[in-house]
């Protein structure tokens, strides 16, 4: 997932011109890389500034514009009116049979500072919530309806009508009111988020939970949590204490976070990564470390020939599974240092051996990789998550293949293992984007990394650029099921917490207009930026 270092997808559409007018853009084929931005640069302190009109809303007469959000919405109809602005008189009540949206309810009237009236009938001037299903909509889709001074959303499930809610509050806060007319939007890609390293860098809840609010202005679905690498196991454990950091989050706080993840339609993704990135875990258990031909032990490796090693893990696994209730899991899979030699056999006679005896005499250390890989796989799989590896963790060819069910999180190419994104694509997998070009922060800028800019994401990355700077074609978009955009801490004091949340703010906000709406956004980064720092 980076250097050792000290569902179903939806199409485009665009945004509404005039009543009922859409028009359809599509993405070049490539944008050639722009490396201007220097190394560090914080697009937080820089001016803000927006060249395009500001208010949508308009005299009775005039059209109007679609609201200023962002992500941007993906279809406007246009109407005349003055839209709907909050006011004295202005509540947020819940349709008949939604009683389930009065969370989104309550919030969204606290956030613009308007009644909750709960399930009541809807007046002038008030915000209706209501679930309604709609033809071949997916979950999250909604429409936004504001006419004669209302406004109304509506969506097929929560998520749907929370994002709804997402878009009436980022127009109020960047114009103070919805123009007239209707949206209809829903995201480009199912899977939409941030990665974080909390195993490298300790962040306090408060912090996290504050990345989820932002996350969730954004429509962003997704936070990945890797809490455990060589450097630190973050997270209370009842079965391994002995493993746990002293600087970690208690179970109680993860339970908190994860309660207001759901509350904003943000899915927890945890990663306990093996057979590599294990230091923490093996610390207590030096007798697991995996040990060279010479005896020399191998950094972050653990022995995958011994039957110990697969009964910690697994019983981390198994503990960590019933902590966190999600549809996902991450088993890492990456960077396994008894494949980056040139004779793993020679190297790790044990593994080789192991491996001739599980998987017969043509077996090689590679397949018994990959073997562990399943395995993991298949204890988190019992309760029926999606299960994702990082892409080095795939090899081709071997006696022993990669469960055809693991979903692929593609970040290098340039890993001993590593493959084109295509490779993979062939195989029919499925691939979440974490592209090291674009979207990898990784903390002191190790190994030729330099801190990402909302601005080259903005302008030169799509979610099928996978790899480099170059996009795979468009006949594979149903297996790119989105992105999320990973920071790593490596280098963990480079930067204090506060800091780290400065600099992803902008990058995440360009994600997140790439993976939701396809078409080429008409700002332009400058006024993009004013946009996000005004509204998001």
């Amino acid at each position: 997932m980076r250097w050792n270092s000290p569902g179903t997808l939806v199409g485009g559409a665009a945004v509404v011109a005039a009543a009922v007018t859409l028009t359809a853009l599509a993405w070049p084929d490539a944008t050639p890389p722009d490396h201007s931005a220097p190394a560090g640069t914080s697009e937080a302190s820089s001016a803000r500034s927006d060249t395009r009109p500001a208010a949508p809303t308009t005299a009775t007469g005039a059209l109007s514009k679609p609201p200023r959000t962002v992500p941007s919405v993906r279809q406007f109809e246009a109407a005349r009116g003055s839209g709907w602005r909050p006011g004295g008189n202005s509540g947020v009540v819940i349709a008949k049979n939604s009683e389930k949206l009065a969370d989104e309810g309550k919030l969204i009237a606290k956030e613009l500072k308007i009644d909750y009236r709960g399930a009541v009938a809807a007046k002038a001037g008030d915000v209706e919530l209501a679930l309604e299903s709609g033809k071949q909509a997916g979950p999250e889709s909604y429409t936004l309806t504001a006419r004669d001074g209302r406004v109304k959303i509506a969506g097929p499930d929560e998520a749907g009508v929370f994002y709804g809610t997402r878009t009436l509050k980022q127009s109020v806060r960047a114009d103070g009111a919805i123009p007239e007319g209707v949206v209809r939007d829903q995201p480009d890609r199912p899977q939409r988020g941030l990665n974080l390293d909390i195993a490298r860098k300790y962040y306090t809840p408060g912090w996290i939970e504050s990345r989820l609010r932002e996350m969730a202005d954004l429509k962003l679905n997704q936070l990945g949590l890797h809490f455990s690498d060589d450097q630190g196991f973050r997270i209370a454990s009842d079965t391994h204490p002995e493993i746990v950091s002293q600087q970690h989050l208690t179970k109680a706080e993860v339970q908190k976070i994860i309660a207001l993840a759901g509350q904003l339609h943000i899915q927890i993704v945890p990663e306990i990564d093996s057979p590599g990135h294990l230091g923490a875990v093996m610390a207590p258990h030096p007798e697991l470390q995996l040990r060279d031909v010479n005896g020399k032990p191998t950094r972050g490796a653990i022995d995958i020939s011994q039957p110990a090693a697969a009964k910690i893990v697994d019983d981390l696994l198994r503990e960590y599974d019933t902590l966190f209730p999600g549809p996902y899991w991450h088993i890492g899979a990456d960077e396994y240092q008894a494949l980056v030699v040139s004779n793993p056999e020679a190297s790790f006679p044990q593994l080789a051996a192991a491996a001739r005896k599980k998987y017969g005499a043509n077996a090689k250390v590679q397949d018994l990789t990959t073997g562990w890989m399943n395995d993991r796989a298949a204890v988190v799989r019992a309760k029926k998550r999606d299960v994702s590896a990082w892409n080095d963790g795939f090899f081709p060819g071997g006696v022993v293949k990669a469960d055809q069910n693991l979903q692929v999180d593609y970040w290098t190419g340039k890993e001993i293992g590593a493959r084109p994104p295509l490779d993979y694509l062939r195989e029919g997998r499925s691939v979440i984007n974490l592209n090291d070009e674009f979207l990898y922060y990784v903390l002191g800028q190790p190994n030729d990394f330099v801190y990402p800019t909302g601005q080259r994401i903005y302008d030169q990355w799509t979610p099928f650029v996978l790899r480099g700077t170059k996009p795979v074609p468009q006949k594979y978009s149903k297996q790119i099921l989105g992105a999320r955009f990973a920071v790593w801490g490596d280098i963990a004091s480079a930067q204090t917490q506060d800091q780290v949340a400065a600099g992803i703010r902008l990058p995440l906000a360009a994600l997140s207009q790439k993976v939701w709406n396809p078409v080429k956004p008409d700002l332009s980064w400058a006024q993009f930026k004013a946009l996000a720092n005004k509204a998001a």
